[in-house]
């Protein structure tokens, strides 16, 4: 993968983006902390900084390499909603459209309410669940990945059941299960943006891998990201970790790691991808750009815009309307947007950036973030589970921001 590095013409400074290798180098990767990382800044369409540090795979001893395979897990969110915003940009839908005008089996749908108990009683939505909902992550679906009440326990198990799970019929079992919350009133990570996918395929009568192959990936030239890896890529890809607590991290088996080995049922929208370094500072210089990546037009500017303000009502914040305490961005003074958290300030934040910045990570501590003020974007890649396990992304805000020297 080819990168002229380019500093000077990004208006940065050499020797202060250095610091980003110092920092990683020393107090990660040398510690046996982290395994491997890369880290790309690109400020004013120039690469000022980009390294590849530590090693893609422990046990084999290999190099990181230029063209390694991440997992990206919750990164493939935006995309997902940029996928689905195109099809509003055709007219196929309106935001504040009741999910149940194209998912009709949704129209019952029913808000549990936990009794002290432990059982659950059903009333009615004080609305209905709208797509822009399914795109803030304000739904109040049941997710199944942090079974902390009886309805994302009953799901999850219901789930787990399913003779074969597709997006199809993952949302046709959703339908038998109540709401955590009203529509609107909260905000809570788990399968909204799986509805998402799903949208994209009811409305472009497309399978969400073929929608985002010939709309997004084609387009971009992201050639790597899909949601598995080929048998003849697969020595690229980076082996993945789980952190232990005073002790150098332990390699990850299983489906949650290894499941996008072979072509899977389950096109998740909300965390199924795999992409490279490469790919994703495509997908974010088209972001950067206003929807645009060498004259190639995937995403109107004004569209765009619309993604990245904060939706949440009244210009709340995520620790205001945050419930089950996770997301891949911090609470305080994040808003979000329609597939994006929007940083409100670095007052608001209390970390380096701007306001109307806007961002996601995936579960193995990959990041990015965009900063339309300082026309600035960041991909940090590495393959440490989970992304709480070190402040990874708030350092790097500091040392891409200090370096900044015009």
């Amino acid at each position: 993968m080819p990168m002229k590095i380019e500093p000077d013409a990004a208006g940065m400074s050499e020797s202060r983006l250095e610091r980003i290798t110092e920092h990683f180098a020393t107090n990660y990767v040398d510690t046996g902390k982290m395994v491997g990382c890369q880290a790309t800044v690109v400020r004013g369409g120039h690469i000022a900084y980009h390294r590849s540090l530590g090693l893609m795979d422990r046990e084999k001893g290999t190099p990181m390499a230029e063209d390694a395979i991440f997992r990206i897990y919750s990164m493939t969110k935006p995309i997902a909603s940029v996928a689905l915003m195109q099809l509003y940009e055709r007219g196929a839908f309106q935001l504040l459209d009741p999910v149940h005008r194209y998912i009709p089996e949704w129209r019952t749908l029913q808000v549990g309410e936990v009794q002290d108990d432990g059982t659950v009683t059903t009333v009615k939505p004080s609305r209905p669940m709208n797509v822009r909902d399914v795109l803030m992550h304000t739904t109040g679906l049941p997710g199944g990945l942090f079974p902390d009440n009886p309805i994302d326990a009953a799901f999850g198990e219901a789930r787990a059941a399913l003779p074969e799970q597709t997006l199809e019929s993952v949302t046709a079992l959703l339908a038998q299960h109540p709401l955590k919350f009203h529509p609107g009133t909260h905000w809570n990570y788990g399968l909204s943006t799986d509805i998402v996918g799903r949208l994209v395929e009811i409305l472009s009568g497309q399978p969400f891998d073929d929608y985002l192959r010939e709309e997004l990936f084609e387009p971009l030239g992201m050639v790597d990201t899909g949601f598995f890896v080929p048998e003849d890529q697969q020595p690229r890809l980076a082996a993945c970790y789980q952190y232990r607590p005073a002790n150098t991290p332990s390699l990850m088996e299983g489906p949650f790691a290894n499941g996008i080995l072979k072509p899977r049922s389950y096109l998740s929208g909300a965390g199924g991808l795999v992409s490279t370094t490469h790919d994703y500072v495509a997908f974010c210089q088209m972001l950067a750009n206003g929807g645009q990546l060498d004259g190639r037009r995937v995403l109107g500017r004004k569209t765009l815009e619309l993604m990245t303000v904060n939706h949440l009502p009244g210009g709340a914040t995520l620790q205001d309307m945050a419930m089950g305490g996770f997301g891949e961005a911090g609470f305080e003074g994040v808003g979000f947007g329609l597939g994006f958290a929007v940083g409100q300030g670095p007052a608001a934040t209390t970390f380096a950036g701007s306001a109307g910045d806007f961002y996601w990570g995936g579960a193995a501590s990959t990041a990015f973030w965009v900063d339309p003020s300082e026309d600035l974007f960041v991909v940090f890649m590495t393959q440490l589970f989970p992304s709480v396990a070190y402040p990874f992304r708030a350092q790097l805000r500091a040392l891409v921001y200090q370096a900044i020297d015009d």
